[in-house]
């Protein structure tokens, strides 16, 4: 499902419309590994993703589309496209809409490792250790220069897009961050020990 290598642009190949028309748990644990690539006017930003969040429709309550509503829309649309929000009036998320057109789905990234692009990502958050700039949701749009006009982006090609990266070892699941419904389902997946981990996981898969 994975392609690797480069384009003709010497960009990371993005990860084809396919990847992302699964069911929305499957895709957030394939992405871990993924590369989130941002070619901007002021250079290439590439991060790893370490961390996700998979939300469902109408039988997840605490997603989004858990009712259609003009926001969540897009959750209904056609996968591998992004859905941006403010979260708090503050904080820009990203996420990435899955399942088949007509079936609403989306995967919040939650933490990305810096591997390209870090001294800009730096002049976004000075003061913050490499391994932090991008560790949550807030802090990785901040880090990747995503905003709300990036919703309804297609994340499979560029400027900004997923390519395909290097599988991680162990994965560990946890239940989601910051929801007060379906709590008990462990649809939050992380790179088991990774320091840019936005919070620490405990069982291991």
């Amino acid at each position: 499902m994975r392609r690797t290598g480069r384009t003709r642009a010497g960009l990371p190949r993005p990860l084809p419309r396919r990847f992302f028309a699964r069911h929305t748990v499957v895709v957030a644990r394939a992405l871990l590994g993924c590369l989130l690539v941002h070619v901007t006017p002021r250079g290439m930003l590439v991060g790893r993703i370490v961390e996700t969040e998979a939300y469902r429709g109408p039988r997840d309550p605490a997603s989004h589309a858990y009712r259609r509503t003009p926001r969540s829309a897009i959750m209904y649309g056609l996968p591998g496209v992004a859905y941006v929000y403010l979260s708090h009036g503050v904080h820009r998320c990203l996420n990435v809409v899955t399942e088949d057109d007509g079936r609403p789905g989306a995967v919040l990234l939650r933490a990305v490792e810096p591997l390209r692009g870090l001294p800009l990502m730096r002049r976004r958050a000075p003061g913050v250790p490499a391994a932090r700039i991008a560790s949550g949701p807030g802090r990785l749009a901040r880090a990747l220069g995503i905003t709300l006009r990036h919703n309804g982006a297609d994340l499979t090609r560029p400027p900004l897009y997923l390519a395909a990266g290097r599988r991680p070892g162990r994965v560990v699941a946890g239940p989601r961050v910051g929801v007060g419904a379906a709590i008990g389902r462990r649809w939050r997946f992380g790179v088991a020990g990774h320091p840019s981990l936005s919070r620490p996981f405990r069982p291991v898969l």
